[in-house]
């Protein structure tokens, strides 16, 4: 059951937060202890509610506060210590690397204090053959072009450019991808 109302305005229901506990629960399990890859697949399959390809690589521990609008392509890799705030939708595609201790991001909260305690979303997308270095954040609405690379520390505010290397806090492009001659 998906009640997530992805881009807009989010107060939460009965349902959505039984579903939130429920992804908590069981990423706390996949974290604890040593699990094969095979067993961390089958936790995101339940976590996901969705087909999880055998060529996904997850390593642990992986934090993800709510699975059913989070799709992974094949070929994905994901490195330890990473932090998906999904509620919003994540999407990744085939042939994804996600450095360690990234944090994709797609809730955030209203600027105006009186309604600063609603949470909003917006979805994230990191399109095929991106690469994102360590500690990367990316937030809300922010769409990773195919084969971009995302410098390592960098936070990711809008859009990156297919084909494009970016750093820094906030990102912006440094320079297009170098491709050469094998």
């Amino acid at each position: 059951m998906n009640n997530t109302p992805t881009g807009k305005d989010y107060v939460g229901s009965d349902d959505l937060y039984a579903d939130v506990q429920r992804t908590m629960q069981l990423s706390a399990e996949m974290n604890t202890g040593w699990h094969t890859e095979a067993e961390v697949r089958d936790y995101l399959r339940q976590i996901t509610n969705a087909e999880i390809d055998e060529t996904i690589r997850v390593f642990t521990p992986f934090h993800i506060n709510y699975g059913l609008t989070t799709r992974f392509g094949r070929d994905c890799f994901v490195n330890f210590g990473c932090t998906f705030l999904a509620l919003g939708g994540i999407t990744i595609e085939d042939d994804v690397f996600i450095g360690p201790h990234c944090v994709l991001a797609t809730e955030y909260h209203p600027e105006n204090p009186e309604t600063r305690h609603s949470i909003l979303t917006k979805p994230i997308v990191v399109k095929r053959n991106a690469w994102l270095g360590a500690n990367v954040t990316v937030l809300a609405g922010v769409t990773i072009g195919e084969n971009a690379i995302v410098a390592a520390g960098s936070v990711v505010t809008k859009d990156v450019p297919d084909n494009m290397v970016v750093a820094g806090s906030p990102a912006w492009v440094i320079r297009e991808i170098k491709i050469s001659a094998q």
